[in-house]
């Protein structure tokens, strides 16, 4: 007895619930090497570090070799006061390990520049420092590596941080400067060819300390600035493509092939390779409404724009002129000047290839007008010599100048041996009415 019994209600009087089926999670396989811990918490996630191969962990080591671990003293060459520590050392076969301490080679130093006497007299004298203050800055730079905070924090005298950084920069600059051969020699140096500028300094810390100090509603009404200049700029960017596309038209130097060409060509054999220029000028405004593209990517929209009017077999021909000249299809270097005289080799094949078609053009055309019966007058008739060693006339059928309508009309009139039309014709059929 259960409590819909007591109730005195139906065991089915609600309908049953129908579980919903949840998606089918795919199982992957733990890879080998890996615990299921590690693969739990990862999820599967390859490490940032190579990983050690599994192979290497269950290497086990040679029998023959007995390892140990001492509390060893050491001591480290990075150190100028040979004070001597201890710490574990791995030990086989009693034999501890020899040489420097292994974290010894980390311990980098700045090579600061020395001067002598002489050439602070010559060189590095300064109303504003003192020899004492200048001899101090570099003992400075040289225990502390350079680092301007902590010398300024030690320094005796009240100087600035940019002060230290212009008096250590100018001497080393005048320094190398006195010691080379040449003021070529020093040239590329980074001290010689950007010297430390104070004034920028300055100015650069004191706009990051506004930036820094900007409250909340200042950044955002910066922010605000920047969205309505992003805005007028993408407003104004389809006009400044247009006008320059009006411009690289009127300074076309191709419209004047284009007036050049025979007034009896027809438009499919007129030179289209002016028409190219148009359509750089459109393919670099929509350049520049991506902002940001890959040069390459630019050559190519450059050279489908230039090839844009010429067919397939065209463009083939265009292909296999650059593999013959030893071109690449595709410039290794792509800087911006290979990539314009890339650009302008083609445009030359293309209009070298178009000529080509217009001669081949021009002397079919020739050699069909010296075949043809322009070249024979009526007046010099051809004579065919019969076997009965009598001439006769011979006359073209395509005769042109109205020979044709003459061959016709000599066709029609009766000759002494001429057979009669009625000769040629079929016998006319017999009707019911004939009879």
């Amino acid at each position: 007895m259960d409590a819909k019994d007591i109730l005195g209600l139906p065991k089915n009087s609600f309908p049953a619930l129908e579980k919903k089926s949840r998606p089918h999670k795919e199982s992957q396989r733990k890879p080998d090497g890996i615990s299921r811990e590690v693969y739990a918490l990862t999820g599967g996630l390859s490490s940032l570090m190579p990983a050690i191969d599994a192979s290497h962990l269950k290497k086990k080591p040679p029998s023959d070799e007995k390892i140990t671990w001492q509390w060893l003293p050491f001591t480290s060459s990075a150190r100028k006061d040979n004070l001597q520590l201890y710490h574990w050392v791995r030990v086989v076969n009693g034999a501890p390990p020899t040489g420097d301490y292994s974290f010894a080679k980390y311990n980098k130093s700045v090579g600061i520049i020395k001067y002598t006497e002489e050439e602070y007299e010559k060189h590095l004298n300064d109303p504003m420092w003192t020899k004492e203050e200048t001899d101090q800055l570099f003992d400075f730079c040289e225990r502390f590596d350079l680092r301007f905070v902590v010398i300024a924090d030690r320094f005796p005298s009240s100087r600035t941080v940019e002060e230290l950084k212009d008096r250590y920069y100018s001497v080393c600059r005048a320094i190398l400067i006195a010691r080379a051969p040449s003021s070529g020699d020093v040239a590329a140096n980074p001290l010689v060819k950007e010297p430390y500028n104070v004034s920028q300094e300055i100015e650069r810390k004191r706009a990051l300390s506004m930036v820094l100090s900007q409250t909340r509603q200042q950044e955002r009404r910066d922010e605000e600035v920047l969205v309505e200049a992003k805005r007028i700029v993408e407003l104004r960017m389809p006009a400044k493509a247009a006008e320059e596309s009006q411009l690289a038209v009127a300074s076309n130097p191709g419209a004047e092939i284009i007036e050049r060409t025979i007034p009896g060509e027809t438009a499919s054999s007129s030179m289209v390779v002016p028409s190219t220029f148009t359509d750089n000028a459109a393919t670099l405004a929509s350049l520049r409404t991506l902002r940001v593209y890959l040069r390459t990517y630019a050559l190519e929209q450059m050279v489908q724009a230039a090839s844009s009017s010429a067919g397939l077999r065209t463009i083939k021909r265009v292909e296999q002129t650059l593999h013959d000249l030893g071109v690449n299809l595709k410039p290794r270097v792509p800087t911006k000047a290979v990539c314009a005289e890339h650009l302008e080799l083609r445009k030359e094949i293309l209009i070298l290839l178009n000529l080509q078609k217009q001669v081949q053009y021009k002397e079919a055309e020739g050699s069909s007008f010296r075949d043809g019966s322009y070249g024979e007058s009526p007046e010099t008739p051809k004579r065919l010599h019969g076997g009965d060693n009598q001439d006769r006339t011979f006359i073209p059928e395509s005769m042109s100048f109205g020979g044709e309508r003459v061959g016709k009309k000599d066709h029609k009139r009766k000759g002494p041996g001429a057979p009669s039309p009625s000769a040629h014709k079929r016998p006319r059929k017999m009707k019911a009415s004939d009879l």
